[in-house]
């Protein structure tokens, strides 16, 4: 993945700041890339992609794949490079110089006669950009830990970010794991002058609920999708795809096919465990667009050797498993000579694909009921003695309506671990003191409510956007794309096809309890039918399955588990339970528990002293 790196500091003269870019080539994400760096006294930018520097003092820097709405920012940047054509919108909109780009971006501007720092991510977040604000200026990047090498920066562990890890195996924006650095969410805009620093969320979707016609909505996704992959080929780079045969993989891979004459080539993974093994409907894709296929089946020998190089990879700890897949998935397309990968990430996200929005729904249908109705059943239910509401079916009927009764999106979490067990028997006295156990759901509600007058399918979308998408799945395959030395890049999240998913009515969503009802509707004669009725599945990893035979791995996994009772985090007691869990209990719920404080535990060797 492209890096971006910048610093403002008023102290520091151009020769201290070539010293700590030369110190920043010293760190590992920067290693043997070619950068594009601008200089000032107080102030430089540094990048793979490209940078600029005006004669007015403004210093520009860009990564990612933009598009300029406008055609004469379009051809600057054709001509001079994005970076002098971002320059040249920041003087002629300041701000709102946003309104000019699309898609896939992290940007820069460093207005150095004003001592002003712009920063901005594309409208979903598919780039990362993190900053610190220090005694004397700002640094930022697209990684955290290459900011600890800015002086003024320290690597002081946030608890807060800590249980957050463990609430939703990933540390969510705007925290990271450090106590001074922070990152920016999609559709964000930072501004520092002076001392100042504030934070601008520049665009919301405006979702629409009026009726559509089908037939022509239906045709003009088809369009924006095979537009939006056909944007990435045609340059001379080596352009595959992932392909694991669902259903947003299987449109990007087939969608390739149709862009070019010869053979497009697809990456698909493996597993020798049967209810994980999803190769044959990537074969059915790959047979059905005629794509050159190259596959890898992943076995647990691999993922042991594997496991501890992406824990060090990753800037913060990161428990997402499927990111082994995606490394091993990006590494076998890396070998096959390609240098940028498409991947299919987000189609669920905004065309109502994943299961619990299904689920959700129904539970939805609890509030539709007459008030009185509900409050005889409620009654009712706690009237019944424990031992007949325990049973079959009155059982499930109370669950239901315990669960109806919890307002989105808290009932979005309702099986979350640390939901269904007291905290102080998972972590000690000390560490819950210096954390806000509510403040997880708490950041959720508040992104679940931006949205105007937004459906309860269309705020779970939403959320998606940053939870699932931003927060968790793109630092995945970017991380793991960047490990594997390949770029990576998203089409299904165009702005485009944002904009088109947004005027979707949610009926037309998820049906009668058909998710991606209508994305199938329009997709149908373009996918092989097994593909448009097949489960989602994805890269899942059998992780919980392989721990129970396989003695490397088990020793690998247990011995990291138990090696965190000697940080001030959790109980001993609870580390204990949770292998003991594993070995009597369900392999891959309590699998995945295992998996977050394993790769919690190889993030901290790598990265801090006990």
């Amino acid at each position: 993945m492209a890096m971006l790196f910048g610093c403002h500091d008023p102290a520091l003269t151009a020769p201290g700041l070539e010293q700590l870019l030369e110190r920043l080539g010293e760190a590992k994400p920067f290693r043997d890339r070619r950068q594009r760096a601008v200089v000032a006294d107080g102030a430089c930018v540094a990048c793979d992609g490209d940078a600029h520097q005006g004669a007015d003092g403004v210093l520009t820097a860009m990564v990612g794949f933009p598009r300029w709405t406008d055609p004469q920012l379009g051809a600057l940047a054709r001509d001079l490079g994005p970076a002098a054509a971002l320059a040249e919108a920041y003087r002629r909109h300041g701000e709102d110089l946003w309104r000019t780009l699309q898609d896939a971006f992290s940007l820069a501007v460093l207005d150095t006669a004003r001592g002003r720092i712009l920063l901005a991510l594309d409208r979903i977040g598919q780039q990362h950009l993190y900053y610190a604000r220090t005694d004397r200026g700002l640094a930022f990047g697209s990684r955290a830990d290459v900011l600890l090498r800015v002086p003024g920066v320290t690597d002081d562990i946030d608890p807060q970010a800590l249980f957050d890890y463990l609430y939703a195996h990933h540390c969510p924006s705007p925290g990271s794991i450090y106590r001074q650095i922070r990152k920016l969410e999609g559709a964000e805009l930072l501004v520092f002058e002076g001392s100042r620093l504030r934070i601008v969320r520049y665009w919301l979707p405006e979702f629409q609920e009026h009726g559509v016609h089908l037939e022509p909505l239906g045709e003009e996704l088809r369009s924006t999708l095979f537009a939006a992959v056909a944007r990435f080929d045609g340059s001379g780079t080596p352009v595959g795809a992932f392909l694991s045969g669902g259903l947003d993989s299987s449109t990007v891979a087939g969608a390739l096919a149709r862009a070019r004459p010869e053979p497009a080539d697809t990456f698909s993974i493996g597993f020798p465990v049967p209810d994980y093994d999803e190769m044959a409907y990537a074969r059915i894709a790959a047979e059905h667009f005629r794509t050159r296929s190259h596959e890898y089946y992943l076995t647990p020998d691999a993922a042991v050797a594997a496991i501890p190089t992406i824990a060090a990879a990753c800037d913060e700890p990161f428990g997402n498993s499927s990111a082994l897949p995606a490394y091993f998935c990006a590494k076998l397309a890396r070998e096959q000579g390609m240098a940028l990968l498409l991947a299919g990430d987000g189609g669920d996200e905004l065309f109502g694909g994943n299961e619990r929005y299904r689920k959700q729904l129904l539970f939805q249908r609890y509030a539709t009921l007459p008030g009185l109705l509900r409050g005889a059943l409620e009654t009712g239910l706690g009237g019944l003695p424990a031992a007949l509401v325990g049973r079959f079916p009155l059982r499930k009927l109370a669950r239901y309506v315990e669960q109806a009764r919890t307002p989105l999106p808290d009932r979005l979490q309702d099986y979350n671990f640390l939901h269904r067990v007291p905290l102080d028997q998972v972590f000690t006295p000390e560490f819950l003191a210096a954390v806000d156990s509510e403040a997880p759901l708490a950041a959720q509600r508040e992104c679940y409510a931006r949205p105007d007058n937004a459906s309860a399918l269309n705020r779970m979308l939403y959320l998606d956007w940053k939870v699932t998408l931003h927060d968790n799945d793109l630092v995945k395959v970017n991380r793991m794309c960047q490990l594997a030395g390949i770029e990576v890049a998203y089409p299904l999240l165009d702005d485009a096809v944002v904009q088109l998913s947004c005027r979707i009515p949610s009926a037309l969503k998820v049906r009668q309890g058909v998710l991606r009802w209508f994305y199938k509707r329009a997709m149908t004669g373009v996918l092989p039918e097994a593909i448009l009725n097949k489960t989602k599945h994805g890269f899942g990893l059998p992780f919980g399955v392989w721990l129970k035979d396989h003695g490397p791995l088990q020793q690998l996994a247990y011995d990291s588990v138990a090696q965190l009772k000697e940080r001030p985090y959790f109980r001993p007691a609870f580390l204990d339970q949770a292998i003991r869990l594993h070995r009597s209990g369900h392999a891959a719920y309590f699998g995945e528990l295992i998996w977050v404080l394993m790769m919690l535990e190889l993030w901290f060797e790598t990265r801090s002293p006990r």
